[in-house]
């Protein structure tokens, strides 16, 4: 058969009319063939019921053949406090992250320079507090995201502003930031208003030593809170202290601001003991005694308080009014040598220009304080009181005994010492 012509009862027909006549013999069977055709092809693609399709041809929402619901909304719901765009917030109680309908996996919290707040999710990943206080007058942002059952994520995004505090407080510290201090220094603070909830100023300090140390607090009255250890200082720790009380309330309506890092560092051992008996201080360093001083203490009617002290001051030179002790005007040096403070009431080692000859190692004339030989103005590098200066730091340790007198009160100065350890931690 060649492509042009063919043949119908033995009669040639053109290609034309060949096509034309058997549409009109088979119309009925061509058209059911090609309709049949189309709906395969419909089928093949449309991926209708009758196909078994797979779940990735489906439309959105549709049920696929793992059973699974896709591009749904997930069923968590996130729940944060206080409300999105509040002010005036307070510090603490307000903020929690709560999820219905699924788990909390993430949540943070920062301030709008990027400090985060740190806080933990329950065990049941239902809700999520703030482990410690906001700061006041802070802008923060939240932003947390649960999942549901099926594994589907919510997210929330809120901002709040803490409240601006009418009245406030600080605390003044000792020892000075980058300081090398004593083996007996504590950490001291002396709050500028009485505290009425110690817990949370309490919580919001953090002393740390290196080599690690347990160290805890004590209250003295509302005002004064000393951090130390149960016995001195390692000579060579060093020591870091935290201040996060910006937003603590200390009292009703009274809020901290200070958010501060202090960090010192102790120096050598030094403990020196005196003798009220025999009247010598004895100079121990290290575990050796450097040097053995002739002194004078309190006299019988005005005796030297027992116990350990803490050098907490020191001056080159400085004026010791009895009036203001409480000995009205039974003295007035002005320019007392070398003293270093060891009690808040007055108690001092100092140079001594003015005593007799024979006094020192010898007899008790003093007020209460400890007395060494000296000059006048100080300017004798060789006298004992000048070298006992120029040898010791503020928080050194100088330990009374066998004087006629009580122990020293441990918040007489920084002389927390001579509490035990047991009273101190209760």
């Amino acid at each position: 058969m060649r492509g042009e012509n063919t043949t119908v009862n033995g009669q040639p027909i053109s290609g034309a009319a060949t096509g034309a006549k058997r549409g009109r013999r088979g119309g009925v069977r061509f058209q059911a063939l090609a309709a049949g055709a189309l709906l395969l092809v419909l089928t093949a693609c449309g991926g209708g019921e009758t196909s078994g399709g797979g779940a990735g041809d489906q439309a959105p929402g549709a049920q696929g053949g793992a059973g699974k619901q896709e591009n749904t909304a997930s069923q968590a719901v996130v729940t944060v406090l206080p409300k999105d765009g509040a002010d005036s917030v307070a510090t603490s109680g307000i903020l929690k992250v709560t999820a219905a309908q699924g788990k909390l996996t993430t949540v943070t919290v920062a301030d709008s320079q990027g400090a985060a707040v740190e806080g933990r999710i329950a065990a049941d990943g239902t809700s999520w507090s703030p482990s410690a206080h906001l700061a006041a007058a802070t802008l923060y942002k939240v932003h947390a995201i649960a999942k549901d059952a099926e594994g589907r994520e919510s997210a929330k995004d809120t901002t709040f502003t803490t409240l601006v505090p009418k009245n406030t407080f600080i605390g003044q510290y000792t020892p000075e930031d980058g300081s090398t201090v004593g083996v007996g220094m504590p950490v001291s603070l002396n709050f500028s208003r009485g505290i009425t909830n110690p817990e949370a100023v309490e919580k919001a300090i953090e002393v740390t030593a290196e080599p690690s140390v347990p160290i805890e607090g004590h209250w003295f009255g509302n005002d004064r809170l000393d951090f130390r250890p149960e016995k001195y200082w390692a000579a060579g720790t060093k020591v870091t202290v935290r201040l996060n009380l910006d937003g603590v309330e200390g009292r009703p309506g009274v809020y901290g601001k200070q958010k501060k890092t202090i960090r010192f560092t102790i120096g050598r051992r030094q403990v020196s003991t005196v003798d009220a008996e025999t009247k010598t201080m004895k100079v121990e360093r290290d575990g050796k005694v450097v040097k053995t001083i002739p002194i004078t203490a309190g006299a019988p009617s005005t005796t030297t308080y027992n116990g350990q002290m803490v050098i907490s001051e020191k001056y080159d030179v400085t004026r010791m009014n009895g009036a203001t002790v409480g000995f009205g005007g039974e003295y007035d040096i002005k320019d007392v040598p070398h003293a270093m403070r060891l009690s808040t009431s007055g108690t001092f080692v100092h140079g001594n220009y003015w005593a007799k000859p024979g006094t020192f190692g010898y007899t008790n004339v003093s007020h209460g304080c400890v007395g060494i030989d000296d000059t006048r103005g100080g300017g004798d590098g060789s006298k004992p009181a000048a070298w006992f200066y120029d040898h010791s730091l503020v928080g050194d340790v100088v330990v009374v005994k066998n004087s006629k007198d009580k122990v020293i009160k441990p918040d007489n100065g920084l002389n927390g010492w001579n509490m035990p350890w047991s009273e101190w931690i209760a």
